[in-house]
């Protein structure tokens, strides 16, 4: 499984960028997100879950990248959710392409805050 680069490229177009927060401890949220979000070790797709950054990245391809922050707070954890059209030429096309995972992403976030808030508060 290759790793994601950890940077966003400059070529990049973010298509949607969402947050929610969680009250656990950022450790235990950036853990069942990279939980969640491991392709495997034979996936083609690129993934990176860098704890000292509390960063998961899951790119795959030519177009799809998923970046999720934990950010720690008073009360718990924020959860940052961005995702990417990294295509390098045909944005336009990587937006047609994506079309239906780019309308879900805002509901596929909201299950995922969901889910993480039934496992961990």
């Amino acid at each position: 499984m290759p790793e994601a680069p950890r940077e966003r490229p400059e070529h990049a177009v973010v298509l949607h960028e969402l947050d929610g927060h969680i009250r656990a401890r950022p450790r235990q949220v950036f853990d069942a997100i990279a939980q969640r979000f491991h392709p495997g070790e034979n996936a083609q797709s690129a993934f990176t879950a860098d704890p000292a950054a509390w960063l998961v990245i899951v790119q795959g391809g030519w177009w799809y990248r998923a970046e999720y922050r934990v950010i720690p707070d008073d009360t718990g954890s924020r959860v940052e959710h961005a995702l990417v059209n990294v295509a390098e030429s045909g944005q336009r096309l990587g937006r047609l392409a994506g079309r239906r995972v780019i309308e879900n992403t805002p509901a596929e976030f909201a299950r995922l805050l969901a889910s993480l808030r039934a496992e961990l508060e």
